[in-house]
């Protein structure tokens, strides 16, 4: 099963409002995953979702509702921050915990180019990329968070 595969799955099991959320027509791009260790990227993906559930274009998901969507990115997070409890502890929660508020406080201050804050982040989960796995993610990400 792929970590989209594993992300939907569990939302449905979860709760049938997140089950009708799952998006007809996904797109299942890893963005930032692929920049730190294997056992983080479920997680990773899965806060990163929530993110653009609160702030882009989400990609296994779509919202009804702008409450909806404010419910269901919360539901991620707490999901992702789990998911990378289990994997990597009380440190790997801390860098995630910084990241969503370092992400949420640029968004309120009307600074959309968050993209160096998930790279820190997925650096601070002991990820070790390259220039050019850090040039992909962000493009990607700028695609997904566009205006």
């Amino acid at each position: 099963m792929t970590l989209f595969e594993t992300i939907t799955r569990s939302a449905e099991a979860e709760s049938p409002v997140w089950g009708a959320a799952v998006s007809s027509a996904p797109e299942p791009e890893p963005v930032f995953s692929p920049l730190v260790p294997a056992e983080l990227a479920l997680g990773l993906e899965t806060v990163y979702e929530a993110y653009l559930v609160h702030y882009g274009r989400p990609r296994v998901f779509e919202s009804r509702d702008s409450d909806e969507a404010v419910l269901l990115g919360d539901y991620l997070y707490a999901h992702g921050l789990v998911r990378v409890a289990e994997a990597g502890g009380v440190p790997a929660v801390a860098a995630l915990a910084e990241l969503i508020a370092r992400c949420a406080a640029e968004r309120a201050d009307g600074r959309p180019d968050d993209g160096a804050a998930w790279v820190d982040a997925a650096r601070a989960l002991g990820g070790t990329p390259d220039a050019d796995a850090v040039a992909r993610a962000l493009a990607r990400h700028s695609a997904r968070v566009a205006a």
